[in-house]
């Protein structure tokens, strides 16, 4: 079976299931996934993540996937160089007349490919960033919204990202860009939801199975292998969370308490950004959650003939 659609699009808040549907879709129609996540990308940085990489592997068959484990955890990898790499692996799908499947939560990672806004890489400014000092949090927030309407609220949830957020915006402003736009992709976009109460379930159901599977293991191996606990909290939600545990900071309880009201938080984050999308335009085929596997598959390959 083919589709008449470059790109297939999956998208969908935490937990929603969507990387099953990608693979099992992948799978009838012989094509790759390219992962939209912007934390997947780190290598080590497994069940923190939720990679659930063994939702490639259907009946034996092993689903293709890209960009995953493509950097070392502790650095910072961004949407920039996300594009930049979505494109090499997108075309190189095409030349070899595969559908490409493009999986993932993170909308600004989303959005930058389908929307074929060109970015550009940023320099460092570290004279901007030494004028940071002293400053707080509220005052940044409102620099920064001196620039732009606060979409991307995760902009302003942590002071690295917020520095960035000023760096680039203030890079923008004193430096011609490239706003060539870039070629135009035949896409559709499908989104799977549940309500928000089995969203909550699951996410809850998920964490705690995380938790038995060694994920603070995980983070305990990734601060004895130098990765610093400073580069840890800047990835948010489990790495957050769990290394303030394991610093002593917090209880277990607290711990588990915090997480998972902050990924349940990270997922309305992730709904209001999609509606958005919507709003401006995008049109997302959504798809109820709770369907059987079968069915969410069956509704995908009717609407791509």
């Amino acid at each position: 079976m083919s589709s008449k659609y470059d790109l297939i699009t999956i998208i969908g808040p935490t937990a929603s299931g969507k990387t099953q549907l990608a693979a099992h879709v992948a799978k009838i129609l012989k094509g790759e996934i390219i992962s939209g996540d912007s934390r997947q990308v780190y290598r080590g940085m497994n069940l923190g993540t939720g990679k659930d990489l063994g939702d490639y592997t259907i009946d034996n068959v092993s689903i293709p996937y890209h960009l995953i484990d493509i950097v070392d955890a502790g650095s910072k990898y961004n949407v920039y160089e996300f594009q930049k790499d979505f494109f090499r692996v997108y075309d190189d799908i095409k030349a070899r007349e595969k559908q490409p499947i493009l999986c993932g939560g993170s909308g600004l990672y989303i959005e930058s490919v389908i929307k074929e806004y060109r970015l550009i890489a940023v320099p460092d400014n570290i004279e901007l960033r030494n004028g940071f000092k002293g400053k707080t949090d509220e005052e940044l927030i409102k620099r920064l919204s001196s620039y732009k309407n606060l979409h991307n609220q995760t902009d302003t949830t942590n002071r690295k990202r917020l520095e960035r957020a000023i760096e680039i915006e203030e890079y923008y402003l004193n430096n011609d860009v490239d706003t060539t736009p870039l070629p135009k992709i035949n896409n559709i976009i499908f989104g799977v939801r549940y309500s928000r109460n089995s969203e909550r379930n699951r996410i809850s159901c998920r964490l705690k199975q995380r938790l038995k599977d060694g994920m603070v293991d995980e983070v305990k191996a990734l601060l004895n292998s130098g990765v610093s606990a400073d580069d840890l909290i800047y990835y948010g939600l489990e790495y957050k969370f769990i290394t303030q545990h394991i610093l002593g900071q917090i209880t277990w309880d607290e711990m588990f308490t915090q997480l998972n009201n902050a990924i349940a938080q990270f997922a309305k984050r992730q709904m209001t950004w999609f509606r958005r999308m919507e709003r401006n335009g995008i049109d997302i085929k959504w798809i109820q959650g709770n369907l059987p596997i079968a069915e969410k598959v069956n509704i995908v390959l009717e609407m791509i003939k």
